[in-house]
């Protein structure tokens, strides 16, 4: 039987890549998913190229309203959430003698605001429903520890593991588990631009992060979407109801605790 049968997941920045991944996973396992996306374009294509249990709708999460109003899509449209995935996420690199506020703001905006309002409006959704649920927060091995030019994204991912901490405190006694993911180098095309920022700030070819980034994991390689999936499903079946603000690493040997 599959896992997650029955069950509805509301993903945010699920349009592509790791996002993208676990809506995939979470259809093969019987669920019905949400992809909630600020490209409401590229979400409709998703949606559409995974068939017909899946829908997309437009959701900004640095924008209350837009949070809101995606979630009552989903729930309106699907009967209820059991699963959130809060995804969505930007990423920066400068010394700290350039970081801008600008970019500083936006990234806390998405990356930790973006987190932590998406996970209220479904929380209050989930209490009033009565019937539990799980709520699944991305972090990072960036959270685990500062490096020399991502300090404000790593700061961002210190946030969210906080943030799963003591919503997860706090929900439990609804039945809402709270936990998170904490990813290491993960390559998709998002690593392109990544790659392109390490570039101009450490003097490197094209190419020579990424292969270096690479060759730094255990594992041996670099992660892909498809090795976060495993986790993604666990955490949202009943066989982790005991697992409580916990944030699980997921990087191929990169970070041990």
């Amino acid at each position: 039987m599959a896992r997650l049968e029955g069950k509805t997941a509301f993903i945010t920045g699920a349009a592509r890549g790791i996002g993208y991944a676990f809506a995939q996973r979470y259809l093969a396992e019987g669920a019905r998913v949400v992809i909630a996306d600020i490209n409401i374009e590229r979400a409709r294509q998703s949606a559409e190229q995974l068939g017909d249990a899946c829908t997309a709708v437009e959701c900004d999460v640095t924008n209350q309203s837009s949070i809101e109003s995606a979630v009552a899509f989903a729930i309106d449209t699907l009967g209820g959430i059991d699963i959130l995935i809060n995804n969505a996420a930007l990423f920066s690199v400068a010394p700290i003698v350039d970081i801008q506020r600008t970019d500083f703001d936006s990234v806390f905006a998405i990356n930790v605001g973006g987190t932590l309002f998406t996970m209220q409006a479904v929380a209050k959704h989930m209490i009033e429903r009565g019937q539990g649920g799980k709520i699944i927060n991305m972090a990072s091995q960036a959270g685990r520890r500062g490096e020399p030019l991502v300090a404000v994204y790593c700061a961002t991912k210190a946030a969210v593991i906080s943030l799963t901490q003591s919503a997860g405190l706090d929900l439990i006694k609804h039945g809402i588990n709270v936990n998170a993911i904490s990813p290491g180098v993960v390559d998709g095309e998002h690593w392109d631009g990544v790659d392109a920022f390490f570039a101009q700030y450490e003097n490197k070819a094209p190419g020579q992060k990424k292969t270096e980034v690479g060759n730094s994991v255990p594992f041996g390689r670099m992660g892909v979407a498809e090795d976060l999936t495993g986790m993604a499903v666990f955490l949202a079946t009943d066989e982790a109801k005991y697992v409580v603000a916990q944030t699980y690493n997921v990087d191929g040997g990169q970070w041990m605790s």
